[in-house]
């Protein structure tokens, strides 16, 4: 199958404030396939937010190469879409119009169609009736599920997640996860999706990376054999535990001391 993202013998050092350095990434092989759905998981530090960071193009490698459809990154790319652990809309503006406005920041104007794509984002996100709404009378859910519409307005190929959930309590994070893989069924794109969670790594996924503890490698790439669609029952299901508890294990004992 085509690889998509492609990530060989990548490094990644920063200046510390002391005037010495961090290395967060060291020699990181990593290879993602069209339309698939990959979480990175690992010990806290480990370089999971920085690996999206390289990939996005926001950041350029130490060491190494990162190819996008064989091509080398070397600035951000239109073909990307990110969302970021908090919603970050601006809250003057309504739903709509933070949808679109990445268009309107980077062109100066939305287009017909451009609007119309926004307005079908919202229903597929569950938010129809909310678009003339300002952010601040959203749930932090809802607002969530904007910033995913707005990722995806111009439909890119790859979509990157920085723990989107996290600040989300339990049962609004476990409606999320469902919903991400609801969207992920209608508009397939491939997602690289950084958590701390093993059980909505395990629901949404069809690898597991594995990352070891500062200076971060890849330490397991875990596929995931659960049958799809995946629904409630998923969690239920024995396999699911068996392999939540297995790499339970296999993250703590990477974790430093």
């Amino acid at each position: 199958m085509e690889h998509v993202i492609d990530l060989d013998a990548v490094g990644q050092v920063f200046a510390a404030s002391d005037g010495g350095s961090v290395t967060a990434l060291q020699d990181v092989q990593l290879h993602l396939r069209r339309n698939e759905f990959v979480s990175l998981i690992g010990p806290s530090g480990c370089g999971k937010s920085t690996i999206l960071r390289l990939i996005a193009g926001l950041l350029r490698p130490t060491s190494g190469l990162i190819r996008i459809f064989d091509t080398p990154v070397t600035e951000p790319r239109d073909e990307i879409g990110m969302v970021f652990q908090k919603p970050t809309l601006l809250p003057w503006l309504t739903v709509l119009d933070n949808i679109t406005f990445p268009m309107k920041h980077k062109y100066g104007r939305v287009t017909v169609q451009e609007h119309a794509r926004a307005r079908e984002l919202l229903r597929m996100v569950g938010l129809t009736d909310f678009g003339h709404k300002r952010p601040g009378e959203l749930s932090g859910g809802m607002q969530q599920r904007v910033a995913i519409a707005r990722s995806l307005l111009h439909d890119p190929d790859i979509l990157l997640m920085d723990e989107p959930f996290s600040a989300l309590d339990a049962l609004t994070r476990d409606e999320m996860s469902f919903e991400l893989l609801r969207i992920w069924s209608e508009r397939p794109k491939t997602v690289v999706f950084v958590t701390h969670s093993i059980q909505e790594a395990l629901l949404l996924s069809d690898r597991i990376v594995v990352m070891s503890a500062r200076p971060g490698k890849v330490d397991d790439v875990i596929d995931v054999p659960l049958p799809r669609p995946r629904d409630m029952a998923t969690l239920a299901d024995p396999l699911f535990t068996e392999m939540a508890n297995a790499i339970r294990v296999q993250v703590f004992s990477r974790a430093p001391a």
